[in-house]
């Protein structure tokens, strides 16, 4: 049987527990900035994906509702080569602003890549996600920009997709992105 911790081995101990700490506040430092759009500070879509997942399990579980919106840019590219990335960093910015203006605290907003950003909301109607919807398509086509003394402006198209008990993640991204092509295709009519 041991005796008493000898004071030398306490304070390894003690060194021991504190780099401990510190490693595992750097893991989950990390593991935030991996999931972490670092230009927006909202999730990419690696965070998303892992919210997303999350989300299911909770409506499979307790038969909750929810609505995944998937937002397309409109007109980025013609942005970023007439006036540069950092005028199209400017945009996405902005966009963000405007789409978490528009969403709750408990909704999760995020960038799948690009000028593609994705919304999960929770506990509303299909008809209410659909008018969430065209909010934010109003919300993005109401901002303008100047660059070089030239006015323009974005846009963005939204597809909606149901969450349910029976949704995985990879049919209501697809459903989401297929609706918003259709959206997407709509608008240019409209023009």
């Amino acid at each position: 049987m041991r005796g008493p911790v000898a004071s030398g081995d306490k304070s390894t101990i003690c060194r021991l527990r504190a780099q401990l700490a510190r490693a595992q506040a750097r893991i989950e430092e990390l593991q935030a900035s991996a999931e972490t759009d670092f230009l927006l500070g909202i999730l990419n879509r690696r965070g998303f994906e892992r919210e997303l997942v999350r989300s299911l399990s909770f409506i499979k579980r307790y038969q909750a509702s929810g609505a995944l919106i998937v937002l397309d840019v409109d007109r980025l590219k013609p942005i970023n080569d007439a006036f540069g990335h950092a005028a199209g960093d400017e945009v996405l910015k902005k966009i963000v602003a405007a789409i978490s203006d528009q969403v709750r605290a408990s909704d999760v907003v995020g960038r799948l890549g690009g000028d593609e950003f994705a919304v999960l909301l929770w506990n509303l109607s299909e008809i209410d996600a659909r008018a969430k919807a065209a909010a934010l398509e109003d919300a993005i086509d109401r901002l303008t920009f100047v660059f070089r003394d030239s006015r323009v402006s974005a846009g963005a198209s939204a597809g909606v997709a149901i969450l349910t008990a029976h949704s995985d993640i990879d049919r209501v991204l697809d459903e989401a992105d297929r609706a918003m092509y259709v959206r997407k295709a709509q608008r240019r009519h409209e023009s």
